[in-house]
């Protein structure tokens, strides 16, 4: 298999954020944005993304909220996050094209991490063995109250019926643990992080998460 850390002519992009906070259909409109100014766009997904990471997917997102211990938890986020990256993201960067994700290695540090409390120096540990020194090019977190994510998110799956609700119905500390969690990590993280509220509407923040890659990346603006 190829070597997870080598350089790469593409772009990679994660959308980080708590339950309910429109990162899906926010990568579907930067990802027609781009495309419009002729850049090669591949949009995914955690977990999964790939064929047998899809497969560990229902494992984590069904079920109980006590299905799994934390570590095992971790463990098989970071089993997902190898095979999507040997398979599906590391050829597209290759290719040079530019990879919008929705959530990636973040999503772990601070759900099994800070929510859970899986030690950080155990996480990133299995990064480094999972992935090597991999980290995208920018992340935009996707802001909101916890309340306000998880009545979005509730809303939808009473529409969608997938069944995918097994953090969804963690308490509503856990959630609001998360988005502190999320906000010390981008302050940490300054050069990497850009933070939007996602309290506005749909074409508010998507002007906002397009302003940030075109600021962070050099992008031109066409409108």
């Amino acid at each position: 298999m190829a070597d997870p850390t080598i350089a790469r002519p593409g772009r990679f992009l994660t959308f980080e954020g708590g339950e309910g906070a429109g990162k899906s259909t926010q990568i579907k409109l930067l990802a027609a944005a781009l495309r419009e100014r002729g850049l090669s766009v591949v949009t995914t997904r955690e977990p999964g993304g790939s064929s047998e990471a899809e497969n560990i997917r229902s494992l984590l997102v069904t079920g109980e909220p006590g299905r799994w211990d934390p570590i095992s938890e971790t463990l098989l986020l970071y089993a997902a996050r190898r095979d999507h990256w040997l398979r599906l993201i590391e050829p597209a960067l290759a290719r040079g094209d530019w990879v919008l994700c929705d959530r990636f290695a973040d999503s772990t540090r601070v759900y099994q991490g800070a929510g859970k409390g899986v030690d950080a120096a155990l996480i990133e540990k299995l990064h480094v063995l999972s992935l090597g020194e991999v980290e995208p090019d920018l992340t935009l977190l996707l802001d909101l109250p916890a309340e306000t994510g998880l009545s979005r998110s509730r809303a939808r799956e009473d529409a969608a019926g997938s069944g995918e609700t097994r953090f969804e119905r963690m308490t509503l500390e856990f959630h609001r643990t998360l988005r502190a969690a999320f906000l010390s990590l981008a302050e940490r993280h300054p050069a990497r992080f850009v933070t939007i509220d996602a309290t506005q509407g749909v074409a508010e923040v998507a002007g906002a998460v397009l302003d940030a890659v075109v600021q962070r990346l050099s992008l031109d603006r066409a409108e």
